[in-house]
């Protein structure tokens, strides 16, 4: 790729030789296989939210969901990010895999209610396992002798996960020592923060973001096969018509919330844009929490024991939150398909009329569902016909041209 950039009377012509002589990156079957490891994770950290006590989960145990919920989507991106930028497909790439695979069937068996008694199983497998990217990224410092940027990402990259493996490490101790757990808290929301900010120096043209954009992707189509398997309770209830419309509606519902992300992903999303990075990993963080936490409230719609208020707050909040972070991604959408401030305010106001609607009818759950169903569809269908307009835009541009 050239670009021209000009100053006054002249233009400069840079030649940008990183994008010129990289391949593009296909995702391996290897990845593919790591991935599926963290179909079971996921089943794992969901699994906290099972154990209502007083019309809801207790603080502590949701707190300790948050924790490992973050914990494990961090994991998976380090080390997405470290394959994106410098992976080789080669043996020493393809055992770091296995040994984390190893790992975090050891962060799934302490994912538990009773976390406390695994407390130290689950910390040390996870610092073990950022300490396994870091050294990918310190033995690879070995082929960028040369080239002084990469040498800088390269350091930034794995101090900042040596970091976080050391503060998970003293989370051990203060947890033995204490009883509390404020330092897995800190690793996560530190470990955040600076790569954020540091982020933005590690330029836009190291980063393949067709293989990025792919790779989250398909975590968020495992997040969604999730919510798959815990909407089949709605269908145990035989063939009466009570059972089969939360049947369909409770489907509906995932239908909804996935194809709003397909028109995001197939239609709007600039999978060639020049980028970091950082910024779209950092929203799919939330967004696939959201997700998790929509697949929670889905049971909990179910269950009389959960207070009818949380429930109805709770579902409501993650479905806002999903489609906000869908929103958020709009600085990676083309060019020509980035929603205006009126759409994002018309978006806005649809949110808020969906929450209003959702507790006026708390009590009556059969409107209550219906509600739900009608916003994820009336949200798909304003992304989807913006996509088809401003294809079409695009359409009779190139025709002008």
């Amino acid at each position: 790729m050239i670009y021209f950039s000009g100053n006054n009377n002249f233009f400069e012509v840079k030649a940008v030789s990183v994008l010129l002589n990289r391949k593009e990156k296909k995702v391996e079957y290897i990845e593919l296989i790591y991935d599926l490891i963290f179909v079971y994770i996921i089943g794992r950290n969901n699994s906290l939210l099972h154990n209502i006590s007083g019309g809801f989960v207790d603080g502590l145990t949701f707190i300790n969901y948050i924790i490992c919920t973050f914990a494990v989507i961090q994991m998976w991106t380090m080390t997405t990010y470290y394959i994106n930028v410098y992976g080789r497909q080669s043996v020493r790439d393809h055992i770091m895999l296995f040994i984390n695979m190893f790992l975090m069937y050891f962060i799934g068996d302490a994912t538990r209610n009773d976390w406390q008694k695994y407390h130290t199983e689950y910390h040390v497998a996870w610092a073990l396992i950022l300490i396994n990217i870091a050294l990918q990224y310190v033995i690879e410092y070995r082929h960028h002798k040369e080239d002084t940027e990469h040498k800088k990402r390269i350091t930034r990259m794995s101090a900042v996960i040596f970091f976080e493996a050391l503060i998970i490490i003293g989370s051990v101790f203060e947890f033995n020592k204490m009883g509390t757990s404020y330092l897995s808290v800190a690793a996560i929301l530190i470990t955040i923060l600076i790569t954020a900010v540091s982020g933005k120096d590690n330029g836009e043209d190291v980063v393949d973001f067709s293989h990025l954009s792919e790779r989250v992707m398909l975590y968020v189509v495992f997040t969604f096969g999730e919510m798959i398997i815990a909407i089949s309770e709605y269908f145990k209830g035989g063939f009466s018509f009570n059972s089969l419309y939360f049947c369909a509606m409770a489907f509906l519902i995932v239908v909804g919330l996935f194809l709003s992300y397909g028109v995001l992903y197939d239609h709007l999303l600039d999978r060639e844009k020049r980028t970091n990075g950082i910024g779209y990993i950092i929203i799919h963080m939330f967004l696939i929490f959201a997700l998790n936490n929509v697949t929670a409230a889905l049971e909990f719609m179910r269950i009389a024991d959960v207070n009818l208020v949380a429930k109805i707050l709770f579902i409501s909040i993650s479905i806002v939150l999903y489609y906000t972070c869908l929103m958020a991604t709009r600085r990676y959408a083309k060019q020509n398909c980035k929603p205006s401030v009126s759409f994002i305010l018309s978006a806005v106001i649809i949110c808020l009329v969906f929450i209003g609607g959702m507790f006026v009818s708390r009590s009556q759950m059969i409107i209550n569902i219906a509600i739900t169903v009608l916003f994820v569809f009336a949200v798909f269908f304003v992304l989807y016909y913006f996509s088809k307009a401003q294809d079409k835009k695009i359409n009779t541009y190139n025709k002008g041209e």
